[in-house]
């Protein structure tokens, strides 16, 4: 199927942007978990300006990458296809029906994950590093979906 020019223009640059996105997540995670990540190096956030920048990029990148696959490439993806993209649960069910995505609960969980990092670890330490720590085991499921979704689209001549 050959896409028009707007989408197929779309297409190139979500995916120039989510391998991207992919490379700068992984030299982050890779930077950010070089040593166990604990509550106790939670706790010296404040004092480590380092730390707290390669927290901030994680989360950042994570989030970002997240939001890229699942909100902005996953629908293009679905129209390209001929498809009407919906809710995002929807849309969802709809890449885990084509196996480009294993598991749209898991993705709500990561999404979950994401929301702890950005917006409760000021408060609460603890649930910063068990989200940090959640959203480190998740890195590889991320990726492995947004190449799914590349690899689908090269399969198709998108690309």
């Amino acid at each position: 199927m050959t896409l028009d020019h707007k989408l197929a223009e779309r297409m190139q640059f979500l995916i120039r942007v989510v391998r991207k996105e992919c490379r700068r997540l992984q030299i982050t995670d890779q930077r950010l978990f070089a040593v166990p990540f604990t509550s106790g190096t939670a706790a010296q956030l404040d004092s480590d300006p380092d730390l707290a920048e390669r927290v901030d990029a994680f989360a950042s990148r994570y989030a970002r990458l997240q939001d890229t696959v699942g909100d902005k490439l996953l629908p293009l993806f679905l129209r390209a296809l001929g498809e009407n993209p919906g809710a995002v649960i929807d849309n969802l069910d709809h890449a885990e029906r084509l196996g480009v995505l294993d598991s749209a609960d898991e993705w709500l969980a990561m999404r979950k994950i994401r929301n702890q990092m950005v917006h409760e670890y000021i408060e609460d330490l603890d649930v910063l590093t068990s989200a940090l720590l959640t959203g480190h085991a998740y890195v590889p499921v991320l990726i492995a979906t947004a190449d799914a979704l590349l690899a689908e689209a090269e399969r198709r001549g998108w690309v």
